[in-house]
């Protein structure tokens, strides 16, 4: 099971009280634009993403926090991938969504159609009528770019009028066309519960109505759960089964928090569709039901009848358009951060640090490696700042330091997988100052060189973490790096293979090439980056 970071803020129930201190709740966030987004494809519908960024409260520049689902062929996407941010009542948290369509899968954005844009702040989401605000998509003139004349997504200039930059020309739309609306997006947020149970369940359905002219029909489910207003929000659909009356779909695993907000009574609405290639789905019925009901496991409780009310209305002889039964229902706590570390799970930290010529010359004040009297160098900062944190979760402080991309003495062998204290049988430092007093030692032994290949050192922390199966060590790997990864191939599949966790930091110019799905973005002290991503067994 994987680790998830916990987040010890104080949590509260937003607009109850005129004066807050710094505390702060987690918001489940839904997105669904409306009103005919813009069609950028010939022959079918747009294919719309979501991008949602932040903006720092100190550099304000945006970094982006979060991607919904691609929904294939569609002018109206209902999203069910929601974000949860951090709410801040004292705090203007300034948020950007991007709206693309994607042409490929690319995860570069450059490479889709910018359908528009829209700023908010969270408190402006909270604060509307059940916490649900309408905001215009908008490509203004300002924001076309200037060689391909393609919509880009608008920047904020940093000052405290960063919306009014929003205001849009006649070129609002398409390559600029005159005329053309970009559509709306509709925001909702809802405070989490502290529930953290995961819901796992399966679902088959017999004798549903038939769609399809030439077949059957290919149905799926939909899931929504009711809001404290009365409006539905979607939160989980199932695969489409094709060309069946009775498909057996399978089974799925859902957080409860999404479901029901650990309302064990709160209505749940699931509707049933008939798969359409071009996005146009036909309707086939509907039905309701809780969690608690869900929780009774297979039984009579648990058939379903699916109904159409138009169906229902015109026919009197109607019955129904098919039922759908739960086949189980299972539900187990999702274990936290701390949940471990109360449970004794003690964490391996092992840094690797990048010893290539790329670096410069460390006796040179413009090297990454240069070791100035005066300040720690950018290693340096960046080891301090994630060693200071990990550190206090590791019983004995004593900590694997390797290096990589250099010669060693005395006979000047490449090594990408070297101790830096020099011990071949135990390459361990006592504390994050003994793991500096280390780098300073290899900086004056060694010769800068190359490659830079994580491969070796990465197979290293891997072999030794797969020695504990009893789930007590859980390893992190650092990698502190200036450059452009010499092995990717190998590191990626060195890292896919085993089962562990794993970081990397790039101090200077970033890697010249994407990591897996999953990597995070943040800032380093001295101006340096930061990617970061993590596996576990």
């Amino acid at each position: 099971m994987a680790l998830e970071p916990c987040c010890l803020q104080s949590r509260l129930l937003f607009l109850r009280a005129p004066i807050y201190s710094a505390a702060g709740c987690s918001l489940h966030k839904g997105i669904q634009p409306r009103g005919n987004l813009l069609d950028k494809d010939m022959f079918s519908k747009s294919d719309p993403l979501c991008v949602m960024y932040t903006q720092g409260m100190e550099n304000k520049q945006w970094r982006e926090f979060g991607r919904t689902e691609v929904i294939d062929n569609t002018l109206n996407p209902d999203f069910v991938r929601k974000f949860i941010v951090d709410y801040f009542f004292e705090e203007k948290q300034n948020l950007r969504f991007d709206l693309y369509d994607v042409d490929s899968k690319s995860p570069d954005l450059s490479k889709h159609d910018f359908l528009g844009q829209a700023f908010c702040t969270l408190g402006e989401i909270v604060g509307s009528p059940g916490s649900r605000l309408e905001k215009s998509l908008t490509i203004g003139a300002f924001s076309l770019n200037s060689r391909t004349g393609k919509p880009m997504p608008a920047v904020s200039n940093g000052s405290g009028l960063w919306m009014e930059s929003l205001r849009t020309t006649g070129l609002e739309a398409s390559g600029g066309v005159p005329g053309k609306k970009c559509g709306t997006i509709i925001l909702s947020a809802e405070e989490l519960s502290n529930c953290r149970d995961v819901a796992t369940m399966q679902f088959c359905a017999n004798k549903l109505d038939k769609k399809d002219f030439f077949g059957k029909s290919d149905p799926f489910l939909v899931f929504y759960r009711s809001n404290e207003d009365g409006t539905f929000t979607i939160c989980h659909k199932t695969e489409v089964m094709k060309n069946t009356l009775n498909p057996v779909w399978q089974t799925f695993s859902i957080p409860v928090r999404a479901l029901c907000n650990g309302d064990y009574d709160r209505t749940i609405k699931v509707e049933v569709y008939d798969w359409d290639r071009d996005g146009s789905h036909d309707f086939i019925g509907e039905f309701t039901t809780s969690y608690r009901e869900l929780a009774r496991g297979q039984s009579q409780f648990n058939i379903y009848e699916v109904v159409n009310p138009k169906k229902k209305m015109k026919k009197k002889k109607y019955v129904n358009s098919g039922t759908v039964t739960l086949l189980s229902f299972a539900v187990e706590s999702e274990c936290t951060f701390l949940d471990y570390i109360k449970g004794g799970t003690q964490i391996n930290f092992t840094v690797a640090i990048d010893f290539t010529a790329s670096n410069g010359n460390p006796s040179q004040s413009t090297s990454l490696h240069y070791m100035s009297p005066y300040q720690l160098n950018a290693y340096a900062l960046a080891l301090t700042a994630v060693g200071e944190i990990i550190q206090h979760y590791d019983s004995d402080k004593m900590f694997p330091a390797l290096g990589f991309g250099a010669k060693l003495p005395p006979d000047g062998r490449v090594s990408h997988e070297f101790p830096l204290n020099g011990n071949q049988e135990n390459p361990s430092c006592c504390g994050i100052d003994g793991i500096l007093e280390a780098y300073h030692h290899s900086l004056r032994t060694v010769q800068l060189y190359g490659p830079t290949n994580f491969a070796p050192v990465v197979t290293h922390v891997a072999r030794n973490a797969a020695t504990v199966q009893d789930g007590s060590q859980y390893s992190v790997l650092l990698i502190i790096t200036d450059g452009v990864i010499s092995d990717m191939a190998q590191t990626k599949e060195a890292i896919v293979n085993p089962w562990w966790s794993w970081m990397v930091m790039t101090c200077g110019s970033p890697p010249g090439e994407s990591w897996p799905s999953g990597t995070l973005s943040s800032s380093c002290p001295s101006g340096t980056t930061w990617t970061a991503q993590a596996t576990t067994c």
